[in-house]
């Protein structure tokens, strides 16, 4: 293990959110205003970020993304994490290492992770209440660094935006793509969690 703090993104990269995120989202178009959309383009859609789905298949719709986050939400209830992410958090804790956590989502996420039961590997979550304006700015790991002074940090997350965010603040970067999905230009490339203690 080369780096000494982790940087987490929850969705799609600890947690295995999108199969329920695109189920609720594609319900609520057809359940709550009567639009017809395959679940593999919601599924899509979604890994490239909330909003660009919203644009793509729920623009002009009112309160879509209120109802879709509500429903969302109860989704999260059980959360379903990705192979091996305990035991990836465990081990860098156990290590003498840190791991955090940077969310767009609001203080559910800590709901989220207590009952997940990986809420105690975490120094410290960075959720919207904190006020920092959305990956792929730096900010939110800005305020991570100038707080802990990491010795070798790494930011680990799904999409281009987590990859971008972690570039933008001059950090190393872990792509997480299970399903191999479009590379992305970062400093590692894994498929599973468990290489992540290899690098």
């Amino acid at each position: 293990m080369s780096y000494t703090d982790y940087i987490w993104d929850l969705g799609g990269t600890l947690l295995d959110n999108y199969q329920t995120s695109a189920t609720a989202f594609q319900e609520v178009l057809l359940e709550d205003f009567g639009i017809n959309v395959a679940y593999d383009a919601v599924y899509d859609a979604l890994r490239v970020s909330t909003e660009f789905a919203v644009s793509q298949f729920a623009a002009g719709l009112p309160d879509f993304t209120t109802i879709y986050k509500k429903r969302e939400a109860q989704t999260l209830t059980k959360p379903v994490l990705f192979p091996d992410a305990e035991r990836v958090l465990a081990t860098i804790v156990q290590n003498g290492h840190r791991n955090f956590m940077i969310s767009h989502r609001n203080d559910q996420v800590l709901e989220i992770l207590e009952t997940a039961g990986i809420a105690a590997y975490f120094t410290e979550v960075v959720t919207s209440s904190n006020g920092f304006a959305r990956k792929p700015s730096p900010d939110s790991i800005h305020y991570l660094l100038d707080k802990y002074a990491p010795e070798q940090p790494v930011m680990i997350g799904d999409r281009d935006i987590d990859i971008l965010a972690g570039q933008n603040a001059g950090i190393e970067t872990i792509y997480f793509a299970p399903e191999n999905q479009e590379t992305v230009k970062a400093t590692h490339h894994v498929t599973q969690l468990l290489d992540i203690l290899d690098l």
